[in-house]
């Protein structure tokens, strides 16, 4: 990654057109592909809390069928065997995307997307168009947004995303068929659609990784971190190349800086300056840029690592004096403590930051994941999603409070903004009266990790995200591959294998095709035109 620089290749509607043969070749020749979304809202938080998933998919398909999806990230990375197994050239391209037809946009998701540098006047000017929904006609001969996804669909590629159910549901309905009217059916449906398999960042940083946050920049950055000492030590680590584009792309292409380390970093830390424990734990915190706390989520990631060590010495002398004792007691003591140590040790649930959490509830959660609203900032009612969806953490206060803008990552920070964009005050509306404004309020972004200072320059972006997506489950992936004995073990990542991260539960939802829930018959009808034309 010479020089922290990624190129992302901009693509609107004068270039579609250009930039399509490399497009479909980069999903085509990608060993896995990693997608994120900006969204124009998600809603009401509340529902997409509910603890009963069947009534969160109806939110979330409520959300899919009244906003839309505003930018499109897509990132292909393509193993290099002849460099190193875990060697990856990965292509990124960022789609700004114009719905046809009338949808919300959420204020709060406004002003997040204008603060990290999302080009409203652009999008209705150069945005691709496309319409939700069923096919109409024979477009499936044209090429557009809907064709493009349908070339995602017969790459037969892995599929990456970050806090993901929010992410396909809006890709169904936005670039696919109507949604089915059941979970069930939705997940049969998925299951043909990418048959080698649908992997969720936010899972495998919780569940496989077992970092102390999961939010997307927090992965990423870790992940960077790790794989450098890994680097450092000469042990088997990734490396990510990127195109020489030429001369003549130059102008599509916008660099994204990700170095090591946020420049401001040695400077907050020497000026002592604390972090902000909201934003340090879920990634996106109520006061925004306004904060007068730290952001960096460099100077977070050092404050966790030093919390890490002090539990581990604290561990190591607890061992060391249980040792010291008579069996009988020793014996004791392990047994009537064994439950609070697997707790602390993180090895019956994910690790969490407990300081910005308050009283625990009778099942071990916190409180606030069992009343949604108690992050929630006044004046808005949307939820985090990742992707424009705030961030990732559905089910968790930390993304919840964020959710609302991209599913993914996207609308992270919706409430981070202060005062609406003049920009878009008089060009976008929401053209649809039956729903109150304060349901569209917040419509911020799954990825609420860039929501700090740093990222107030414009690094947030669906590509960028995507393959900041990409990056985490490439590093997980290797972590597995060195620990997996059968080499040639299917499906591709078994432990992260078609399972999707939900905010407040233990367990992930599972992409299957069930024998209660057949597939659906817009999806049957899509999927014959999927084969036949390709």
């Amino acid at each position: 990654m010479a020089r922290g620089r990624v190129p992302v290749v901009d693509v609107q509607s004068d270039n579609f057109a250009e930039l399509w043969p490399s497009m479909v070749l980069a999903l085509r020749t990608a060993t896995f592909i990693a997608v994120d979304t900006e969204l124009s809202g998600l809603g009401t938080r509340k529902a997409l809390l509910s603890p009963c998933i069947d009534e969160r998919y109806k939110a979330v398909c409520s959300a899919a069928r009244t906003r839309s999806v505003l930018s499109l990230g897509v990132a292909c990375f393509k193993q290099l065997p002849e460099k190193s197994e875990n060697a990856f050239l990965c292509q990124i391209y960022n789609l700004t995307l114009l719905c046809t037809e009338d949808y919300v946009v959420e204020p709060q998701s406004v002003q997040f997307l204008v603060q990290h540098g999302f080009d409203f006047n652009k999008q209705y000017s150069q945005g691709i168009p496309y319409h939700k929904g069923n096919d109409k006609d024979n477009e499936s001969q044209s090429q557009s947004v809907r064709t493009f996804f349908l070339e995602l669909i017969r790459a037969k590629k892995p599929l990456i995303l970050h806090n993901g159910l929010i992410d396909l549901v809006f890709l169904y309905q936005c670039f696919y068929a109507h949604l089915p009217d059941s979970l069930g059916t939705f997940t049969s449906d998925l299951s043909e659609m990418f048959p080698a398999g649908i992997y969720d960042t936010k899972y495998a940083s919780e569940f496989e990784t077992r970092f102390v946050a999961s939010y997307l920049e927090y992965a990423y950055k870790k992940c960077k971190r790790e794989n450098s000492k890994l680097k450092d030590s000469s042990s088997q680590h990734i490396s990510v190349e990127f195109c020489n584009y030429s001369a003549n792309m130059s102008r599509y292409i916008d660099y994204r800086y990700c170095s090591l380390e946020e420049a401001n970093h040695s400077k907050e830390e020497a000026n002592k300056v604390s972090v902000c424990e909201k934003f340090s734990a879920y990634g996106w915190c109520p006061n925004g840029v306004k904060c007068p706390q730290s952001h960096n989520i460099d100077l977070i990631i050092d404050e966790d690592d030093k919390l890490c060590e002090k539990a581990k010495k604290r561990k190591q002398r607890r061992k060391r004096r249980k040792n010291a004792e008579e069996p009988e007691k020793a014996l004791e003591q392990e047994s009537s403590g064994k439950e609070m140590e697997l707790i602390q040790n993180g090895e019956e649930e994910p690790p969490q930051k407990q300081s910005c959490y308050g009283p625990a509830s009778t099942d071990g959660r916190p409180l606030q994941e069992e009343n949604s609203t108690a992050m929630e900032p006044e004046g808005s009612s949307d939820t985090s999603v990742h992707g424009g969806r705030q961030e990732e953490d559905l089910g968790s206060t930390e993304e919840t409070a964020a959710l609302s803008l991209s599913t993914k990552g996207n609308a992270r920070g919706s409430d981070q903004g202060e005062g609406k964009s003049e920009v878009l005050a008089g060009t976008v509306s929401a053209n649809h009266p039956g729903i109150p404004e304060t349901e569209a309020a917040g419509a911020g972004g799954k990825q609420n990790a860039s929501q700090g200072p740093s990222s107030q320059m414009g690094t947030h972006r669906a590509g960028f995200d995507a393959f900041m997506t990409g990056y985490v489950m490439a590093y997980v992936w290797m972590l597995k591959k060195r620990k997996s004995t059968d080499t040639d073990a299917e499906p591709w990542c078994p432990d992260c294998h078609n399972k999707l991260y939900l905010s407040g539960k233990s367990v992930p939802l599972q992409i299957v095709k069930s024998s209660f829930s057949k597939s659906s018959t817009a999806h049957n009808q899509k999927m014959k035109l999927v084969w036949a034309t390709g």
